[in-house]
């Protein structure tokens, strides 16, 4: 059963976390593919790109591509910060990511929710929350940080880690779903 209309356009009701239809961005798809396709010799113009692209992104920030995001604009990242090659970042829902925070490769940060009911999934109803990174978090390569998820600063999540569940400032987290396996004391080795 579809969840009950209120009038509010399907962008409204996805900004607001509620069940929505997807429609694609094609603003996005053409400076994401534009961004993707430009040489690492013209780094201005990726830059350029980056900026008109995401929500915001600081002094500093580098990201490589391939990227690939639903909107871009829902994405805010902070200055200093790096991801490598192949990040997913499936921004439904707002993903903020803070400064210094350095992200491998092929790391998914994904906002959406589908139902669990197949009658609405069937329709293609989803719904999503937003995904915050702390500053100074390292996101291993291949690791996925699931809808409504908030990661606490200088926390380490281990390359292949699945996390379900917010994880506190200062630990380091690994497997599959995602555990601390010990506290960082910051200032030591």
């Amino acid at each position: 059963m579809a969840p009950d209309l209120d009038g509010r356009s399907m962008r409204e009701r996805m900004l607001a976390g509620d069940p929505y239809l997807a429609e694609h961005n094609l603003r996005a798809m053409d400076l994401m593919e534009a961004f993707n396709t430009t040489p690492a010799r013209e780094p201005q113009k990726r830059r350029r790109l980056l900026t008109e692209l995401l929500g915001a992104v600081d002094e500093g920030t580098e990201i490589r591509p391939p990227l690939r995001v639903d909107y871009g604009s829902n994405i805010r990242i902070g200055a200093r910060s790096f991801a490598n090659f192949g990040l997913v970042a499936l921004d439904v829902a707002p993903i903020t990511i803070g400064d210094d925070v350095q992200i491998g490769t092929n790391v998914q940060l994904l906002t959406p929710t589908h139902p669990v009911d197949p009658e609405p999934r069937r329709a293609k109803w989803e719904a999503a929350r937003p995904i915050t990174i702390g500053d100074n978090v390292w996101l291993g390569s291949g690791s996925i940080i699931l809808a409504g998820v908030t990661i606490g600063e200088n926390t380490v999540v281990g390359a292949g880690a699945v996390v379900t569940r917010d994880l506190p400032a200062n630990v380091v987290a690994v497997g599959n779903p995602a555990r601390v396996v010990r506290t960082i004391e910051p200032g030591t080795a």
